[in-house]
C-alpha cells in the first residue's frame, strides 16, 4: 500500500520514514507524484490544519494520505506559538530566528514556570479525500534558558525533556522518535493503517470521520 506524506518538509519525511520502517505501508512525499501542492492552514486548531492538508493532497493526487500539523504550546505564553509555531517570528524566519524569540520572550521567566509541551495531530484520508482518522499526541517538557544540541529542528534545541536533562536536539533519533509527539501519533496511525489492510480490497472498510 502507497501513502503519501502531505508535507514538502525534509525533516518530517525522515522522521515518518522512520516511524514506518519495517511496516507494510510504503510511503511517497508529493515530489514523487508530481508537482508539490500548498494548501492553506486556515484552520484554528492543529486538528483542523491536518485535516485539511490530508484532503487537499489525497484530493489533488488522488491517493491515500497521512497529514500532521504539530506545533509548540508554552505555557507562560498562553499556548503560543501553538498553530502559529512554524510561522512565529514572520515571513522567512529561520529556526534559530525562532528559538531565539522564544527565549527572548520568557527572560524573565524562572525555569520551573517555563512549562511546555509540543503537540501533533495526525490526520488520514482516503484517496477521494475522506478523513479515514485522526490522533492527537503531545509530549511534556520546558524551555530551556539557551539553545542545546544540535540534532532534530524547529524548536527542539529549546525543548527540555528526560526530567530537564537533556532538550530534544540532544536526543538520538530512536530516542526522539521514542518520546515525541510525532512519535507517538505517527505509531498510533501505523497501528491503524496495518489493521485495516489499506490497499486490499476490504470487504468491512472502517466508517469515516468527518473532518474535524
Amino acid at each position: 500500500m502507497k501513502l503519501l506524506i502531505a508535507s514538502t518538509s525534509k525533516h518530517k519525511h525522515e522522521e515518518f520514514r522512520r516511524i514506518f520502517v519495517g511496516s507494510s505501508v510504503s510511503l511517497c512525499i508529493p515530489n514523487d507524484l508530481g508537482p508539490p501542492i500548498v494548501v492553506e492552514e486556515s484552520g484554528t486548531t492543529f486538528a483542523q490544519n491536518a485535516a485539511l492538508k490530508a484532503v487537499g493532497y489525497a484530493q489533488h493526487y488522488g491517493c491515500w494520505t497521512i497529514s500532521d500539523d504539530s506545533g509548540l504550546e508554552i505555557d507562560a505564553l498562553e499556548g503560543a506559538p501553538g498553530i502559529y509555531s512554524s510561522r512565529f517570528a514572520g515571513p522567512g524566519a529561520t529556526d534559530e530566528d525562532r528559538n531565539k524569540m522564544v527565549l527572548t520572550m520568557l527572560d524573565d521567566v524562572c525555569q520551573t514556570l517555563r512549562s511546555a509541551r509540543y503537540r501533533c495531530a495526525i490526520a488520514v484520508a482516503d484517496k477521494t479525500g475522506m478523513i479515514m482518522y485522526a490522533h492527537e499526541s503531545t509530549v511534556e517538557g520546558q524551555i530551556s534558558m539557551k539553545t542545546m544540541g544540535h540534532q532534530g529542528f524547529g524548536y527542539d534545541p529549546i525543548f527540555l525533556v528526560d526530567d530537564g536533562h537533556k532538550t530534544m536536539a540532544e536526543l538520538s533519533d530512536t530516542e526522539k522518535d521514542e518520546i515525541s509527539h510525532r512519535g507517538k501519533a505517527g505509531r498510533a496511525a501505523r497501528a491503524y493503517l496495518e489493521g485495516i489492510g489499506v490497499g486490499l480490497s476490504l470487504k468491512n472498510p472502517p466508517s469515516p470521520l468527518s473532518a474535524v
